[in-house]
């Protein structure tokens, strides 16, 4: 098939990139990605904080537990931190939680006194409360307390257990308090944990026909599980206010921390089935590398309990690798470790069956994985099973070989891991030609090697099809189908022709009839040039190659035949080096000749030569100049102004323009009129005393 639209270079090679695109990611145990995820996610601020006292602790608690020592140059910081909500009056119990677990994680130094005060405020709050969060941030506080070598004693543990567990409803969901309407999966979590919490502090051994009641609550609470086809299992809310919905990963981490917890405290194993916890461990594992900080802390923290719990130590069955060459002899090798990847107990780990990717079983043989002790690693030799390259999936079984270790841990019997086998594909009976439309007979027939730089130069008209036909065999001698098969032909003006090249069950071949493609050629005769892309994923030798070129002559485009579309604007091209740019400034204006401007310039000097006339003719002297310091002071001052006004007079021919001139003129005129009167008028007296005297 071909479209009208032209296909770009870019859009074929990112259909050969997809054919490597890796399969989908697979449940591995924590690795040094998310330790790096971890930093990342945690990154403190620029005055060293992480902000509120629960995120410094999750970040604390997600640096300990993965072993990172980021938190050891911050402890300064967050230790001041944690000690100024102990010690503030006004610290609430959340506040206090956070504060006691972050300098147990830490190992701050507390005053016995202060930790005393801490102990007297949670004993109190849990006295006075029916809040399930309050019970739980008070009893987790003086657990921690307790774990950091304090004497923490809960005298009236048996209450407290009655009042946490007042909230639980029948189907293992607990309430927030005695008013909330809703259960929530989440607070299941909490109540479970805070359980455990007053299970340790307690002077006395709590009831164990409650014990008993709570372990069958967490029996309803995992019939409410739910789970994927892979056999991930996850907790989730139901009915929720949106305000109080915490997600999957907060409810899962909730319930894990809560079991785990509880089972550390109780008599006897919980009756929760293997394959459930089993199916946690893989839920958080296959988040992969969270996107949070608050997911990071849920998933690393739940795993941690996980590691090592009473309930069942889920074993994880991971490949290093998922991709197979037959070209290499590659070995399948299997990890059977825990959630952190620690080595497992002994075990024997089987392939049962191989199934390919249309569910077909290739193989029923069953094939024990030899053990390699050095590397922890299982591994089976690939060639004697005799699969070909394709898509698989395998399915090991995985047997403990300690029987009370199958109380223990849980494997999960069955896992089933997708693969990838890869090997060179030969590439037969490769030939291009041209034939003619009406008679089929064939013009013109080149053999191809399509492994190698090979070019073709053919030529055709309207009137005849360009045939291309070859065959592709896997290692095996199979016919090999690649996801993508691509013939492009490329017009000298850059407008481009995509076709999918159909196969059978011996061969790949399509045949381009000119005649009814020359509307979707646009009527574009001239050199096309011709590419052949091959591409999957099993395919080691996939290729895009350069066929050659085809001069084709197609007929004149008629009046309404479509016209090719515009070639897409490299964005880049804007960034080039600009044509230079040849201004033609205006032509200058025609001037008078020089005599008659100077002549013009003489006569603007006529004013200042009539008054230096008008003074000699006045006989200017210096005989009546006040003699008396204030009146010589203002003739001075009218002098020096009349001076100031021929300055300016002068200015303003050189420089200044007329307004601005007039401006100064005012300020001149003003004083001069001034300093002008005082002295005529001084004159003036003078002149009237000598006339009567």
């Amino acid at each position: 098939m071909a479209g009208r639209r032209p296909a770009p270079a870019a859009l074929l090679l990112l259909l050969l990139a997809a054919s490597f695109a890796p399969i989908s990611s697979a449940v591995r145990p924590v690795s040094d990605a998310h330790r790096s995820a971890a930093a990342e996610l945690f990154a403190p601020s620029a005055d060293g904080s992480f902000g509120d006292l629960e995120s410094t602790y999750e970040a604390v608690r997600t640096f300990q537990i993965l072993g990172l020592e980021n938190y050891k140059s911050l402890s300064g910081k967050a230790c001041k931190f944690a000690a100024e909500n102990l010690a503030s009056p006004g610290s609430t119990a959340k506040d206090l939680f956070h504060a006691v677990r972050i300098s147990g994680a830490l190992g701050c130094g507390v005053d016995a006194g202060v930790y005393d005060g801490v102990v007297a405020t949670l004993k109190a709050v849990i006295k006075d409360t029916n809040s399930l969060l309050e019970f739980y941030y008070s009893v987790g506080g003086l657990l921690s307390i307790k774990e950091q070598g304090h004497n923490v004693v809960l005298s009236d543990a048996e209450s407290t257990f009655h009042a946490i567990k007042a909230l639980s409803q029948s189907d293992g969901r607990w309430r927030y308090d005695t008013n909330s309407a809703e259960s929530s999966t989440f607070a299941a979590g909490i109540a479970l944990e805070a359980l455990a919490g007053i299970v340790s502090l307690a002077d006395a051994e709590i009831d164990s026909s409650m014990m008993a009641v709570v372990k069958n609550d967490i029996m309803k609470l995992f019939d409410t599980i739910k789970s994927y086809d892979d056999g991930t299992f996850y907790f989730d809310e139901k009915h929720v206010d949106a305000t109080e919905y915490k997600g999957p990963i907060m409810t899962s981490a909730s319930v894990v921390r809560g079991v785990t917890s509880f089972a550390a405290v109780v008599s006897g194993k919980l009756n929760i089935p293997g394959e459930k916890i089993l199916g946690l461990a893989k839920f958080f594992l296959g988040i992969g590398l969270p996107g949070s900080a608050k997911d990071c802390f849920n998933q690393i923290e739940s795993l941690s309990f996980l590691e090592n719990n009473r309930v069942f130590v889920p074993l994880i069955l991971s490949l290093p690798s998922k991709v197979f060459s037959l070209t290499s002899k590659d070995q399948l090798k299997v990890e059977v470790t825990t959630v952190f990847g620690s080595a497992s107990p002994s075990l024997k780990v089987n392939l049962v069956q191989v199934l390919g990717s249309d569910s077909k079983v290739i193989t029923n043989e069953n094939k024990e994985l030899q053990y390699d002790l050095d590397n922890n690693v299982h591994y089976l030799d690939i060639a004697p099973l005799k699969i070909d390259v394709g898509k698989y999936s395998i399915v090991f079984e995985i047997s403990l070989q300690e029987p009370e270790h199958e109380t223990v841990y849980v494997t999960g019997g069955r896992n089933t891991e997708s693969v990838i086998v890869t090997g060179l594909i030969k590439v037969n009976k490769a030939e291009i030609g041209i034939s003619d439309n009406d008679a089929g007979t064939v013009e013109s027939v080149q053999k191809l090697d399509l492994l190698k730089d090979t070019k073709v130069s053919l030529s055709a008209n309207h009137l005849q099809k360009l045939r291309l036909s070859f065959q592709l065999t896997t290692p095996l001698g199979h016919t090999f189908k690649p996801h993508q098969v691509f013939l492009k032909l490329k017009h000298e003006s850059k407008v481009e022709h995509l076709f999918v090249v159909p196969g059978s069950a011996r061969q790949f071949k399509i045949v381009l009839d000119f005649l009814g493609l020359v509307e979707k050629f646009y009527y574009l005769s001239g050199r096309y040039d011709l590419e052949l892309a091959v591409g999957d994923a099993a395919m080691e030798n996939s290729f895009l190659r350069s066929l050659g070129h085809l001069d084709l002559d197609l007929p004149e485009a008629p009046e309404k035949a479509p016209r090719p579309p515009a070639q897409a604007v490299d964005p880049f091209s804007k960034f080039g080096p600009k044509a230079e740019i040849a201004h033609i400034f205006r032509a200058p204006e025609k001037r008078p000749p020089k005599e008659l401007s100077l002549a013009f310039t003489g006569l603007t000097l006529l004013p200042f030569i009539g008054f230096l006339i008008g003074l000699m003719r006045l006989g200017v002297n210096l005989k009546n100049f006040p003699s008396l310091p204030g009146p010589a002071a203002f003739a001075s001052l009218f002098h020096a102004g009349v001076g100031a006004v021929l300055l300016l007079y002068v200015l303003f021919w050189l420089k200044l323009d007329l307004f601005t001139t007039l401006k100064y003129l005012g300020f001149l005129v003003i004083f001069l009129v001034f300093v002008g009167h005082r002295t005529l008028s001084y004159l003036s007296s003078v002149s009237t005393k000598q006339k009567t005297a």
